[in-house]
């Protein structure tokens, strides 16, 4: 791999994933240099304001907790899912944030997760061959020939989506929904109302205990703004690198190179080529970057995928999501970690307890059991003890609706309940309910080991 880099350096490179069939190769480019003209979707003073944070987060002063839609939709997009979503990461922060005694990052999968790779590139159906489904920026849902054909004004829908989107968010971040009151008395509603609400109402009390002292000293949004606005950030897989490469700008008070669809960017566990377009690609921007390590991947391998993506060894730079599977994750992320660590890598590592744990239902439904999930969580936790690294965070796919997509958690949803909701374009997300649930779970997990660190420099 040579030293010499430019946006569009990776189309020399073998690219998986990306659709080479778009009808019209000239529609494609009219698009990719539509958007070259477009506004940024964010701005790299925030993508640097995100890698300090991050740096924090690799350093164990803070947890990342990022989440959001499988793949974003055309369909199912609206304020309300916006906001539910928002309020959910929020929600699931602040029991994070007290139970582990550090701040929470939060970046959303929002605002541009459309894109997904799949493992066959065609589906048949009663005889019947079409391309498949790969996202709503490339192509339809409908099993149809003129849905399923890949379409570039497709790209311009995302974009524009991912703005509204963005201007929403930024909206509920510094206009006062994110209040920190307002967020605790939402999950006071989700504790009295859980099966398993009497298990977490101890931490909901200490919680709350915890604001009425602040209150009580005149620490309140009325007195302390800050209270009242979070700090949010969005990221998505970059998996269509023409759309990436259209918004790779060059920063006017830096003069490096930002990819200014996403405050962080992450490589997929089928995109991870050490030659392939997609390391290419994302070795030459300056965003903070992300890297799924899955359970083919060998210490080596990572260790030079490491020296690409992060030459410079920069803190908050790279993050590493573990999706090994709950079977899988005690046999694999142990040599990985330890290669890390040993070698001194400036490295977050987080876990995706998500894409490993995938079934196939008896009723034909792909589901993810929550128990599974939770399992993956806490042996990420442990190993990264065992290790001497720091538990970095969790990478989620979740919505702040009332889906019906993932079996099990406190109201045991069955196999036989997953047609009722549904709606996922892609992958089994976890419900609103699911996923705080998960929270309060792991912040049990994060509390035992922080009072076993507490012990230990006691000691």
């Amino acid at each position: 791999m040579t030293d010499r880099w430019t946006p569009a350096s990776w189309r020399a490179r073998p690219a998986k994933h990306i659709p080479a069939d778009y009808p019209d190769p000239d529609a494609l480019a009219r698009v990719e240099g539509e958007l070259r003209r477009m506004p940024p979707l964010v701005f790299a003073g925030e993508a640097r304001r995100l890698k300090t944070l991050l740096a924090d987060v690799a350093a164990g002063k803070a947890f990342l907790l990022q989440g959001g839609d499988c793949a974003e939709s055309f369909k199912e997009f609206s304020a309300d899912n916006i906001r539910d979503t928002f309020r959910l990461i929020l929600q699931m922060a602040v029991v994070l944030t007290f139970a582990g005694g550090k701040p929470v990052v939060k970046v959303g999968r929002m605002a541009g997760q459309f894109a997904k790779p799949r493992s066959a590139p065609v589906e048949t159906v009663d005889g019947v061959t079409l391309p498949s489904y790969r996202g709503d920026n490339i192509n339809g849902m409908e099993f149809d020939p003129v849905a399923r054909a890949p379409d570039p004004e497709r790209l311009l829908k995302a974009y524009s989506q991912s703005a509204a989107t963005l201007n929403l968010l930024r909206a509920f971040a510094g206009g006062g929904y994110a209040d920190l009151y307002n967020i605790h008395r939402w999950t006071l509603g989700f504790v009295n109302d859980s099966p398993q609400g009497a298990r977490f109402r101890e931490l909901s009390d200490k919680i709350t205990e915890s604001l009425a002292f602040m209150e009580a000293i005149g620490v309140a949004p009325r007195t302390h703004p800050e209270l009242a606005r979070v700090e949010f950030f969005t990221s998505h897989e970059a998996l269509l690198l023409g759309f990436e490469e259209a918004l790779t700008r060059v920063d006017s008070t830096s003069g490096d190179w930002y990819d200014v669809s996403a405050h962080l960017l992450w490589i997929g566990e089928r995109t991870r080529q050490l030659d392939g377009a997609h390391v290419e690609f994302m070795r030459g921007i300056r965003n903070p970057v992300g890297l799924k390590v899955g359970p083919t991947l060998e210490p080596d391998e990572l260790l030079r995928l490491i020296d690409v993506l992060n030459p410079e060894g920069e803190p908050g730079r790279l993050t590493l999501y573990g999706r090994f599977g709950a079977d899988k994750i005690a046999a694999r992320l142990p040599r990985l970690m330890e290669a890390t660590h040993r070698d001194g890598r400036q490295v977050v590592w987080a876990t995706d307890p998500m894409h490993g744990n995938t079934l196939m239902a008896n009723n034909g439904y792909k589901t993810r059991p929550f128990d599974r999930i939770l399992a993956e969580v806490r042996s990420f936790v442990e190993i990264a003890q065992a290790e001497g690294v720091h538990p970095g965070g969790v990478h989620l796919e979740m919505t702040g609706q009332n889906v019906t997509e993932c079996v099990g958690g406190a109201r045991a949803l069955g196999e036989g309940e997953l047609a009722m909701r549904y709606d996922t374009h892609c992958d089994p997300r976890l419900n609103g309910e699911q996923a705080l649930e998960l929270a309060f779970l792991v912040s049990e997990k994060l509390k035992s080991q922080r009072a076993e660190a507490s012990l230990q420099a006691a000691e």
